[in-house]
């Protein structure tokens, strides 16, 4: 099976000479589809760095970088078209759920589709779809503001999904939500892991959903420190 992200020996150093700092230092890591991998760690462990490189935000110093087995970053990026890339194959869920204020769910989901091509008729049916989906169907004529946190990151997860992408990451996604709600959330990412394959990674330090992860891989000083697998 083909890993939906690869990372080989990635390293990010940010300046040069005395104040260089390494961010990451030969990092090695595979996300295989279905898999809901958590990344914890301390403030200044490569965590955002980390994810950044996946999401290619951020070059890498060294390693190599694969999506879904194609090299995407091997010494300098082999994709002509990033934005492509991205907006074709990642997703991406955020502490703060950013939805358009002046959207209603329906249309801040459908946007992402819209942007890429999709027709708008076709793009709001599909958005409601994964309204559905998402067991927030009954909200999507709802504006921002009169959504709760919990069903606001659904529909930011919604989002995320909108033109099917092989890899979501999250950063600290459940960060501003209660316990229930946050598990609640969790449960969801992996019900879409499962469905549709998708490989999800996710910064976190909210310790209330370690257990909702199939590995948990621990972060500091730039390297992998543990990759744990959940007890099955």
């Amino acid at each position: 099976m083909t890993a939906r992200i690869t990372l080989e020996g990635i390293g990010k150093t940010f300046g040069a000479g005395e104040t260089a700092l390494r961010a990451l230092d030969g990092v090695d890591l595979a996300v295989q589809p279905g898999e809901v991998v958590g990344i914890k760690g301390p403030s200044g462990s490569g965590k955002s760095t980390l994810l950044n490189i996946v999401a290619c935000i951020l070059e890498p110093t060294d390693g190599r970088l694969l999506i879904d087995g194609q090299t995407v970053w091997d010494g300098r990026y082999r994709v002509a078209d990033l934005r492509r890339l991205r907006r074709e194959r990642i997703g991406f869920i955020f502490q703060f759920h950013n939805l358009l204020p002046f959207l209603d769910a329906t249309d801040n989901v459908a946007l992402a589709m819209t942007l890429a091509g999709v027709d708008a008729a076709e793009a709001r049916a599909r958005a409601r779809g994964l309204l559905d989906y998402l067991q927030i169907g009954r909200r999507a004529a709802a504006m921002p503001a009169r959504l709760s946190g919990g069903e606001a990151q659904r529909v930011a997860i919604a989002r995320a999904l909108a033109n099917r992408p092989s890899i979501i990451l999250a950063d600290e996604p459940t960060a501003a939500l209660d316990s229930e709600r946050a598990r609640v959330v969790m449960d969801l990412l992996r019900q879409v892991a499962q469905d549709r394959q998708t490989a999800i990674l996710v910064v976190t330090h909210d310790e209330k959903i370690f257990d909702r992860f199939d590995r948990m891989v621990a972060l500091r000083d730039g390297r992998i420190e543990q990759d744990r697998r959940r007890a099955a």
